[in-house]
């Protein structure tokens, strides 16, 4: 999948802000939810989270590609934007 990053000058502070796409070319924002699209092993763990696992309240990183998020009681997951859809 090639994914896209939108990249914006922010002409206050001089930083760069990042607009995050999910799978299917969806902006997100902070609070948003989203849906995984595909059974996900949590690295560090035996546990899965499987297809269909809703997010609800999602926070954005300043890492192109990421965003963190809680899933079923677990606190902080962070995921790639390719394996999520905006619910």
């Amino acid at each position: 999948m090639n994914q896209v990053y939108t990249i914006f000058m922010n002409e206050e502070n001089d930083e760069d802000v990042i607009i995050q796409h999910d799978a299917n070319g969806n902006i997100l924002a902070n609070g948003d939810s989203i849906i995984l699209i595909k059974d996900l092993k949590l690295k560090g763990s035996s546990t899965v989270i499987k297809k269909g696992a809703k997010a609800k309240n999602i926070r954005l990183t300043d890492e192109e590609g990421l965003i963190e998020c809680s899933i079923d009681g677990m606190k902080g997951i962070v995921l790639k934007t390719e394996f999520i859809k905006k619910a």
